[in-house]
């Protein structure tokens, strides 16, 4: 390792997973050519990488915010280009991060272009669950997840997190943005084994979360993705309380399970079709026209009737979603609610975003098995333009809890 090479991440090598930082090269020789590597290990010990050669400047620096990446993993001004190409060398696999109490640690370096000798390197901890946050495992009732809390007494806005297996990663960041969170899932068993889903167990969920000591909003919101999206329209049209619901990338019906309320059925399943799922040479499957038409006379019964819903949405539908056709089941909704007059409601797509839309920074993924399908399946995207989705996607779901879940600051 050369001594008067150096490699700094700013502000800090230490960050919470969604911020950029900057990552800048000192100490080489005027307009050097080295390569620049990420690596990093999900929790199922897969080994995610990523690589890019850039040109130092007459002074021997390179900034990533500032200089284009020559070849590799990524070509072009990219400053977090590093983290969001990283790849698994297997086909398939998606990056696991679904814990929040251990860091996504990203080991950077810097490499001589022609004998690849180690020049300097800096670790970056990235984490999911900030100073003074609170995790609490919760199982009351019909219901279990996990519970974040920010620091402080409050008032905080409450948000139910509906994820279709257990992922803590997106309501731990969000109570670092100051918003108490419970997680939980749509299946708590093998989808296998799951016949019907109940609202009932949900509506628990939206109960226990406004039954909070710190919580200060008047309702609660929903954030969703996938199966997750359908069940937090449906508790949007029948729930009381639920003032505000972030669907992205699902469908516009209920789909696969009978979903039931009260103690009857309510919605019938959309269901679905695997002789149309299309083989690709990867291996992995394209399952985007899989579901049956939910506007074919004989599924009406299985839509969602938003126009009952009281609070608002926010439709959020990646373009090359190769999962579900979820364009189009946006814009199916826009179009229901339009027709009932309401205008509750703001809608974004994604040209050249992928199914799995996450907080940003981490390592994009193309495909990977299907929990329910039990195979491979393709989930579409570019990774550029699905890196940049996340990003706007991120801010703006924060913008619209904000926005519509007031909390009454004063005490009794």
């Amino acid at each position: 390792m050369s001594s008067q090479v150096r490699l700094r991440l700013l502000p800090s090598a230490r960050c919470l997973f969604d911020e950029p930082i900057q990552v800048t090269v000192a100490g080489l020789r005027s307009r050097q050519v080295v390569t620049l590597r990420a690596r990093s290990t999900d929790e199922k010990g897969m080994v995610f990488s990523s690589s890019a050669t850039y040109r130092a400047d007459g002074s021997g620096e390179i900034d990533l915010e500032r200089d284009p990446s020559l070849r590799g993993s990524y070509i072009g001004v990219e400053p977090m280009g590093l983290l969001w190409s990283m790849r698994a060398d297997t086909l398939h696999k998606w990056f696991q991060k679904t814990h929040s109490l251990n860091p996504h640690v990203v080991k950077f370096s810097v490499h001589e272009e022609e004998e690849g000798r180690l020049l300097a390197e800096a670790t970056n901890e990235r984490f999911l669950i900030g100073d003074g946050v609170s995790r609490r495992p919760v199982k009351e009732g019909n219901f279990q997840g996990v519970l974040f809390t920010p620091p402080g007494k409050g008032p905080f806005p409450a948000v139910l997190d509906l994820s279709t297996f257990m992922s803590e990663k997106r309501a731990s960041l969000l109570a670092n943005k100051g918003f108490v969170v419970l997680s939980v899932t749509v299946y708590n068993d093998k989808p296998n084994n799951v016949k019907e889903l109940h609202l009932d167990h949900f509506e628990e969920a939206v109960n226990f979360l406004q039954q909070q000591t710190e919580v200060g909003s008047k309702g609660v919101g929903v954030v969703s993705r996938s199966k997750g999206g359908d069940i937090a329209l449906s508790l949007a049209a029948f729930v009381p309380g639920v003032e505000a619901t972030v669907w992205i990338n699902g469908c516009c019906a209920n789909v696969a399970l009978p979903l039931h309320y009260n103690k009857s059925q309510i919605l019938p399943a959309l269901m679905f079709d695997t002789s149309k799922m299309v083989p690709t040479e990867s291996g992995a499957a394209m399952g985007k026209y899989v579901l049956h038409n939910p506007l074919a006379e004989e599924n009406k019964a299985t839509l969602v009737p938003i126009e009952q819903a009281k609070g608002h949405f926010l439709f959020a539908a990646a373009e090359d979603d190769l999962n579900w056709d979820s364009k189009a089941y946006m814009d199916q909704m826009v179009e229901r609610l339009r027709r009932h007059g309401k205008n509750n409601f703001e809608s974004v797509s994604y040209p050249g975003a992928g199914h799995y839309l996450d907080p940003p920074y981490g390592p994009y993924f193309p495909s990977s098995l299907h929990g329910v399908v039990g195979k491979p399946v393709l989930w579409g995207g570019e990774p550029r333009s699905h890196a940049a989705a996340e990003v706007h996607l991120w801010k703006k779901i924060q913008e619209f809890f904000r926005t519509h879940l007031s909390c009454d600051a004063t005490t009794d």
